[in-house]
């Protein structure tokens, strides 16, 4: 892949955190001289200035699980870790290693989304050519796109009435377009709690396949009298020779990114 690609993928991600940083509006905090100064009334100096890095740095500590939160991360670790129980193994693959394989298949899913953002928002923002503020609520845009894409009824009417929200549909407007009217406290959970009902279904179907290998191990070692060996042992090089034989990881993979919308 072309290193010009590489800085597309980073520039869309970065701007995707600064959709969780928008409370962070004054630029002008980079620019300030190191300073213990706490004077917070608001004169021409910019005195709050420590106050925003204050900000800045705890929202820094939450940035990630943010952005993870509107992506396809969530499915794709929590699938990767059912596969993982369902073959028998504890710590292989290992947990840095599932973490990396989600991140570079969240990218690749949601290639579509950052070069949208790119293209529609950071570009014309680091060009000077509209505010912050509009950059971000471009940015917002096809994130929620996806999002809803995403999201199943129950989950979008469960949080719509925890939240007292009714959708007027008139000959105006459609159903999509008043969804995106609807602020991300009410998609995101959403979202999060469709990507939840889809990875715990896709972890099922995984975990039967392999289950019915235990029980044909299990009931062998029964009826020939090892009572005493663990089944788990010997059906463990079965699955994993079953699940390489099938081209397991290819299969998954290309199932997980079809599920997407």
């Amino acid at each position: 892949m072309k290193i010009n690609n590489y800085r597309t993928y980073l520039k869309g991600l970065i701007f995707i955190a600064m959709v969780s940083i928008a409370i962070f509006n004054n630029a002008s905090v980079y620019a300030q001289p190191s300073s213990i100064d706490i004077n917070l009334s608001n004169g021409a100096g910019d005195s709050l200035a420590t106050l925003d890095v204050f900000i800045l740095l705890l929202l820094l500590s939450v940035i990630p699980s943010i952005v993870l939160m509107m992506t396809s991360f969530t499915r794709i670790i929590i699938v990767f870790s059912f596969l993982r129980n369902a073959l028998g193994l504890q710590q292989s693959p290992p947990n840095q290693v599932l973490v990396g394989i989600s991140l570079f298949l969240t990218l690749f899913i949601m290639n579509p989304v950052i070069s949208i953002i790119t293209e529609t928002a950071y570009e014309p923002y680091s060009n000077e050519e509209i505010t912050q503020q509009e950059a971000i609520d471009l940015a917002i845009i096809p994130v929620k796109e996806f999002m809803l894409r995403q999201v199943d009824s129950e989950s979008m009417g469960l949080f719509l009435d925890i939240s007292n929200t009714t959708l007027e549909i008139n000959d105006n407007t459609t159903v999509q377009e008043q969804m995106m009217g609807l602020g991300l406290e009410v998609i995101v959970p959403a979202f999060v709690t469709s990507e939840l009902k889809r990875a715990f279904l896709i972890g099922f179907l995984l975990f039967v396949p392999f289950l019915i290998i235990d029980l044909i191990v299990a009931s062998t070692l029964m009826s020939m009298g090892m009572v005493m060996l663990p089944p788990g042992m010997i059906s463990l090089p079965f699955k994993i020779m079953v699940f390489i034989l099938a081209d397991g990881w290819g299969l998954l993979m290309q199932s997980l990114i079809r599920s997407f919308n």
